[in-house]
């Protein structure tokens, strides 16, 4: 596992602008060249207990990160919990697990047929958070697993790296609120999630968050290459709580629509 919680982030974030080619470009639209600072990356598996949500923590654990909240996603059948590190500059972690008892026996083989082809080692190796898929996977067995689960689909096609990196609105230079973001990447020809609005969330709940659609990028199945969607970029507003300090939480609600971003029917 790292023992330098800025290299495992780096090799994160260089992985995921090879999956989501946008996000560089957003990047640099919102910076202008200044440093960007990344209010949360999500990590997505399945609740099996070879993957399960803590395996993938046990890499930030083991840089100092602390759970600090647990999230249930009813309709999607999801469990998620976020963690935050010591150093308030670091970025919170938000690890989900796909609830794969919830679904039809079909889909609970093919996640276990996934799952067996990962080498026991690959799972506490330095890059497993970012070392993308480990099994052979055909273009039908994503097509079954998209007909009851967008977010097992995506597992299986893009396996263990950040589905999404967020920028911390707070911390813009040149915006201070997510509206303009959201106005300025339309204008700069980006998408955005529209589910339940552009907006989720409100100064209320004291979180607010916009992401963009995820990119479409070919991906090898064992017998084809389709273009399929792969990663988006969020962008988060957070509020003072009453004692001043910034809310670090999330709202499951807004979470909820934001998995979104990845919908291939979208």
């Amino acid at each position: 596992m790292h023992t330098d919680i800025n290299a495992l982030f780096n090799a994160m974030w260089q992985d995921y602008i090879k999956m989501t080619p946008s996000a560089a470009k957003v990047h640099q639209l919102l910076g202008q060249g200044k440093a960007i600072i990344n209010d949360h990356i999500a990590l997505r598996t399945f609740n099996l207990p070879k993957v399960g949500l803590d395996v993938l923590a046990a890499h930030f654990e083991a840089l100092g990160y602390v759970v600090c909240g647990d999230y249930r996603f009813e309709q999607k059948k999801l469990v998620a919990k976020h963690f935050e590190h010591p150093d308030p500059t670091q970025p919170k972690v938000f690890i989900s697990e796909l609830l794969v008892e919830e679904f039809s026996p079909e889909l609970q083989q093919r996640v276990a047929d996934l799952v067996e082809q990962i080498p026991t080692q690959a799972l506490t190796a330095d890059n497993f958070t970012y070392s993308g898929r480990h099994w052979q996977l055909d273009y039908d067995t994503y097509q079954a697993l998209l007909a009851e689960s967008e977010y097992a689909a995506w597992v299986a096609a893009f396996g263990y790296r950040a589905n999404h990196f967020t920028v911390s609105v707070n911390h813009l230079a040149e915006f201070s609120t997510l509206a303009a973001v959201n106005t300025a990447l339309k204008e700069a020809g980006f998408t955005l999630n529209s589910v339940g609005g552009e907006i989720k969330g409100s100064a209320e709940v004291l979180l607010e968050q916009s992401s963009t659609m995820a990119d479409r990028i070919p991906v090898a199945f064992d017998d084809k290459t389709v273009e399929i969607p792969s990663c988006f970029y969020e962008f988060a507003l957070r509020y003072p709580k009453a004692d001043g300090e910034l809310y670090t939480g999330f709202v499951a609600a807004s979470a909820d629509k934001i998995f979104e971003s990845t919908n291939v029917k979208a």
